[in-house]
């Protein structure tokens, strides 16, 4: 039986005997005793878990086919934990890796693209301290990708120089956050919404890069490879005629951007 049905269920006889108390006269005020005991049982729980919790596993295997598709565009809703993507995919597949505790994968092709989103499987489980949603995944590096990733109080790195990623949208909150970008893609554009967090963007040798950097309370240091051409934007001399750029948007509050 999964652990946050046996939690559940407490709180379900908790609620059930209370009611009885209170039809029986025992107790007037039903409310007043049932979150004074929720509190008490979700501390416990809580204390029980970190006490026993078993060995983390090694995560289930995560496959997606590219069923003959030559683009792709990647959704991930990760949440808290560590993300890790990287080259590396088996040819014919357009993601390996590993996913803990779990992940639920839909795919649609349209055309000849196509689309997956990966979320976790929820499981009040996953806020118990020290639990964590540790993603793994190894990506295609040969065809155009486009990733769409949500996520929490996580830990991640994207390791994307081999890759052919033509749009990155990052979308995440307190949180640590390192960018390679690809080498070789051509034109990528990169958005990154973020809230008290670090970013750290690695730019190739041979990417130009136009970094737009919207923020509020922010640390901002950009390399001198991209000298800074306005109140916000930065910019390479050489942007409009290189073969590889970078189009690269920050929207940021309490963070640390560093980009080189």
């Amino acid at each position: 039986m999964r652990r946050s049905s046996i939690f559940w269920g407490i709180v379900l006889v908790l609620a059930a005997s209370l009611l009885l108390l209170r039809n029986f006269g025992i107790i007037n005020d039903f409310f007043g005793y049932f979150w004074v005991f929720a509190l008490m049982l979700v501390g416990i729980w809580l204390i029980i878990g970190a006490l026993t919790r078993s060995p983390k596993g090694t995560g289930e295997k995560v496959t997606v086919s590219l069923e003959g598709a030559s683009s792709a565009r990647l959704k991930l809703d990760h949440g808290a934990g560590r993300l890790n993507l990287h080259a590396g995919a088996a040819p014919g597949n357009l993601l390996d890796g590993e996913c803990t505790p779990g992940s639920i994968i839909k795919t649609v092709t349209e055309g000849d693209q196509l689309k997956v989103k990966i979320k976790t499987v929820p499981d009040f489980w996953m806020w118990v301290p020290g639990e964590s949603r540790d993603w793994n995944l190894a990506l295609a590096k040969d065809i155009p990708l486009i990733l769409d990733i949500d996520s929490g109080a996580s830990t991640s790195t994207f390791d994307l120089r081999d890759l052919k990623v033509t749009e990155l949208d990052l979308d995440t909150g307190a949180s640590t956050t390192d960018i390679t970008l690809p080498s070789n893609a051509g034109q990528t554009r990169v958005k990154v919404d973020s809230g008290a967090a670090t970013v750290r963007i690695r730019i190739p040798e041979g990417v130009a890069a136009q970094i737009r950097i919207e923020s509020g309370m922010a640390s901002i240091n950009v390399d001198s490879r991209f000298p800074k051409v306005g109140n916000n934007l930065y910019l390479s001399p050489e942007y409009a005629s290189a073969s590889n750029r970078a189009d690269i948007t920050i929207e940021t509050g309490m963070a640390s951007v560093e980009i080189k």
